[in-house]
């Protein structure tokens, strides 16, 4: 990474995170102990599923729809999660306790097919029953990065067509992303933006990416990236607070001629935009982010609120 790099999952160390407990199968430990075996079907194959959360004011923000596309990826790839979504809410209950986290909390949720008896691909190798592992960190995204922006590359990494890898797995096999943010680090910009199989704007190796013409917001159609929780928060908040929105193809002649851009995730939940390929993105003034930003807010105010 280049000296002045960052990334859209950029936080302020937090001391705290040198002693959090990590669930594991059922079991609470400290991080040290936190470990998973080498024959897991995650770690040979990256055979497996996971979500990102977070938690504010001691709720899960949105997490009937993270559950929504859990439960779909898992059942679509033949997992069993081996629980239903009160277990999985009661072992992020459970690690939130034991770390006494209440809000400003980011969790990786993880699943794999389990443990294999023979370092092999074929799925009916692996006997133990699923894998699950639950992070949970204290972590706040840096507020630098509401003012300077995020600078992308344009990269020949591609998101794949359905066939090959579905990108609306949100799988443990991120080896097209990694390559994507390695291209895009060596182009010496912080992530990597990712075109579609037919040469369209898609999204970023680790966001969901739009841009804003003239008072418009504008998204990829959908078919080729991650259908993230936020990315859809932004469509229905623009829908109803009468910001036209449109899912559709588009090419890097108009990312260029933007007048904003800005990315979506439930890290940094709207992070702007500040240059793409070398090319400043607007005058920086991100009018129409902020707006959907402070929406965004609201949003997840009323959806994590006491009651």
């Amino acid at each position: 990474m280049t000296k002045d790099a960052h990334t859209t999952h950029d936080a302020a160390e937090d001391v705290r995170n040198r002693d959090i407990k990590i669930y594991v199968n059922g079991e609470i430990v400290h991080r040290d102990a936190a470990k998973v075996s080498v024959y897991d079907s995650g770690f040979m194959l990256g055979d497996g599923m996971w979500e990102g959360m977070r938690l504010y004011n001691g709720k899960w923000a949105f997490f009937d729809e993270h559950m929504d596309r859990f439960f779909d990826s898992c059942k679509a790839v033949s997992l069993d999660v081996g629980m239903d979504r009160a277990g999985i809410m009661d072992a992020l209950t459970r690690t939130a306790e034991a770390n006494g986290m209440t809000t400003d909390v980011h969790c990786r949720l993880m699943l794999t097919r389990g443990v294999k008896v023979k370092p092999f691909q074929h799925p009916s190798l692996s006997r133990t029953g699923p894998t699950m592992v639950i992070i949970m960190e204290h972590s706040k995204p840096a507020t630098e990065l509401q003012t300077r922006g995020i600078r992308l590359a344009t990269v020949p990494q591609v998101r794949g067509l359905p066939m090959s890898q579905d990108a609306k797995y949100n799988s443990h096999s991120k080896l097209n992303c990694v390559i994507a943010c390695l291209q895009a680090e060596q182009a010496g910009a912080d992530e990597a933006l990712m075109l579609d199989p037919h040469g369209f704007v898609n999204t970023t190796n680790a966001c969901n990416f739009f841009i804003v013409r003239k008072g418009e917001v504008w998204t990829s159609t959908g078919d080729y990236c991650m259908n993230g929780v936020t990315r859809q928060k932004v469509i229905d908040l623009c829908r109803t607070n009468g910001i036209p929105v449109h899912e559709r193809n588009f090419s890097l002649y108009e990312a260029y001629g933007a007048d904003e851009a800005f990315l979506t995730g439930t890290f940094g939940a709207q992070t702007p935009v500040a240059e793409i390929d070398g090319k400043l993105i607007g005058e920086g003034a991100h009018t129409i982010t902020k707006r959907i930003r402070a929406l965004y807010k609201e949003m997840i105010d009323a959806n994590t609120a006491a009651g």
